[in-house]
């Protein structure tokens, strides 16, 4: 069983998977945003495939710690996504992984559009990797 990490955005949604033992995250890919249905049946049908046991939502913070829209609009989409999938969702503090997967990517030399298209899926896995190696150190 894996663990899926999803990174919320207006324009698309970052997925990670974890390996089986749960040691390395991993980017998958980006789902668009919008149609919702079609985005809620992907991650359904990744659920499935992937053999996937929790999903780690990207909670966005403030850098003080509080919540913002951005978070507002995170709580709805759970919500949503709690009654399309079966499986238990927890929510992870996001907080720079975008800047971090930005840096990661522009210092590998991804460039341009390839950049912007990989960006959304390297923070779902930057995301995923601080879940995964919280468990390790409980």
């Amino acid at each position: 069983m894996r663990i899926l990490a999803l990174d919320h955005g207006t324009r698309r949604v970052g997925v990670a998977v974890s390996d089986p033992m749960k040691l390395i995250g991993q980017p998958l890919e980006f789902i668009p945003a919008e149609p919702f249905s079609e985005c809620l049946a992907r991650i359904k049908e990744l659920v499935r495939q992937q053999e996937v046991e929790l999903i780690i939502v990207g909670m966005p913070r403030n850098m003080d710690g509080s919540y913002g829209e951005a978070a507002a609009r995170v709580r709805e989409f759970i919500a949503v996504l709690r009654e399309t999938v079966a499986v238990p969702l927890k929510t992870w503090d996001e907080r720079l992984t975008s800047v971090l997967a930005e840096r990661f990517l522009r210092e590998g030399n991804v460039r341009g559009r390839d950049r912007k298209e990989k960006v959304d899926k390297t923070a779902a896995a930057i995301l995923l990797q601080g879940y995964l190696d919280s468990l390790t150190q409980a």
